[in-house]
C-alpha cells in the first residue's frame, strides 16, 4: 500500500488535533473531576502527581494567552495541513473551535480573562480539595 505524502501529513495533523482535544479535555474535565471527587470522596482526585500535572497544564494555557502565544500544537497542526495543501484556520485552537461550535468570536482579552479565571479555579482547588502524597 502506498500512502501519499499529503495523506501522511494530514494523518499527522489529525493525530495532533486528537492530542490537542485530549489536552483540553484533561484541563477542563480534570477540574470538574476534582470538585466532583471532593463531594463523592474519590481518593484519586487528591493524587499529587495528577494535581501537579493538571496545574502545570492550565498554567501553560494561561501563560500562553497572557503572552499572546499560539499553542505549539495548533502551529504544528496548521503547518502540516498547509504543507499537505489542506485548509487551515487562523488564531488559537480554542477560538477556532468555539467559533465552530458556538459561532462565538471575542477579542483576545476575553480569552485571557477566561483562561485566567479557570486557572484561578484550578489553583483554588489546591486549597479546597488538598492533594495528598501517596502512602508508602
Amino acid at each position: 500500500i502506498t500512502v501519499s505524502r499529503e495523506l501522511l501529513l494530514l494523518l499527522l495533523a489529525d493525530a495532533i488535533l486528537v492530542v490537542h482535544v485530549l489536552f483540553v479535555c484533561f484541563v477542563v474535565f480534570g477540574l470538574f473531576a476534582v470538585y466532583l471527587g471532593y463531594f463523592f470522596n474519590w481518593y484519586w482526585v487528591r493524587n499529587l502527581k495528577f494535581r501537579l500535572l493538571h496545574l502545570f497544564a492550565i498554567g501553560i494555557v494561561v501563560l500562553q494567552s497572557c503572552l499572546g502565544v499560539i499553542c505549539p500544537l495548533t502551529i504544528w497542526e496548521m503547518a502540516l495541513r498547509k504543507e499537505a495543501g489542506a485548509g487551515t484556520y487562523a488564531g488559537s485552537f480554542i477560538r477556532h473551535w468555539l467559533h465552530q461550535l458556538l459561532y462565538y468570536t471575542a477579542p483576545d482579552w476575553v480569552f485571557i480573562l477566561l483562561y485566567s479565571a479557570f486557572g484561578l479555579l484550578v489553583l483554588a482547588s489546591w486549597f479546597l480539595v488538598r492533594p495528598k502524597r501517596p502512602l508508602r
